[in-house]
């Protein structure tokens, strides 16, 4: 499950199947198809929950002692403070920012479309903190202001191209998840507290690679996506972490165990990606 050949495979599935499509007279064959990919899919996530699922159970039930444990994950959770960020802020030059750049870049579901999907029959008051996120990343109705297009202006700066077929399973296997999770309303509460992790997380790493990014010369323009996330992502958790994780929690205990669940898989998918890049970027280097 997660082999390259098969995270490949899933993530060019993914690919196909979110983009938006006219009726076809195979649509039968599509669907056997789609359920036999499901399948897998469904393999693959429940293989990695299976390696988180112990550490979850360690997340108390009661919401108010449910945050506390969930804010620790910022420095506690799997990968965190992993030393690549630092030296991506410091050290690497153009050409390595641009391969991880190019790693980074290849999910076909952005924070947005993943929000927008997790949010479906949510409870009301965390559904409106679900919207509230997601009109932040449309720019709040100006297309300027749209995160998933200042990506782009990040990958024209670096003159990037990401691909499917050009990224490491690891980064494929990260976005697969945060993908499988949104989609299934099997792992709902699983994919707010995925979502959720990454405003957690978020900021530090966005601050170290827009250092980086400054370093090597982009304009403030250029690198708007990382400066921004870095200050916006710390609000963003704390409104997520009031509104939406603590109600939801408070209504029904046992979702603190999915919730924690769909976090730590996040977590743990992020730690292969950064083990997986240090190994690339660091393994002609003297540190």
């Amino acid at each position: 499950m997660f082999a390259d050949t098969f995270q490949r495979e899933l993530a060019h599935w993914n690919h196909e199947r979110l983009a938006p499509q006219f009726p076809t007279e195979n649509w039968r064959d599509r669907l056997e198809s789609d359920a036999a990919m499901l399948l897998r899919e469904g393999a693959f996530i429940e293989q990695l929950r299976s390696q988180v699922r112990e550490a979850a159970q360690e997340a108390p039930t009661e919401a108010s002692r449910f945050i506390d444990w969930f804010e620790g994950l910022a420095q506690a959770g799997p990968g965190q403070n992993d030393p690549l960020f630092p030296w991506l802020a410091e050290q690497a030059t153009r050409e390595e920012l641009r391969w991880f750049f190019e790693q980074e870049a290849a999910g076909e579901a952005g924070f947005d479309d993943l929000v927008a999907m997790t949010q479906i029959k949510l409870p009301d008051r965390a559904k409106l903190e679900l919207a509230a996120n997601y009109w932040d990343e449309m720019g709040r109705g100006n297309a300027k202001g749209m995160h998933g297009p200042m990506l782009h202006i990040v990958a024209e700066a670096l003159e990037v191209r990401p691909s499917i077929d050009t990224t490491v399973w690891e980064s494929l296997a990260l976005a697969n998840a945060m993908t499988a999770m949104a989609s299934s309303r099997r792992y709902a509460w699983h994919s707010v507290g995925a979502l959720g992790v990454i405003e957690l997380t978020a900021p530090w790493r966005s601050a170290a690679v827009a250092k980086g990014l400054r370093r090597i010369g982009l304009s403030g323009s250029q690198r708007r996506y990382f400066d921004l996330h870095a200050v916006l992502d710390v609000k963003h958790s704390q409104t997520w972490n009031q509104e939406a994780l603590i109600p939801l929690v408070s209504e029904d205990p046992r979702r603190a165990t999915a919730i924690a669940e769909g976090a730590l898989m996040r977590l743990t998918c992020g730690k292969l990606c950064f083990e997986r890049y240090r190994a690339k970027l660091w393994q002609n280097r003297e540190l």
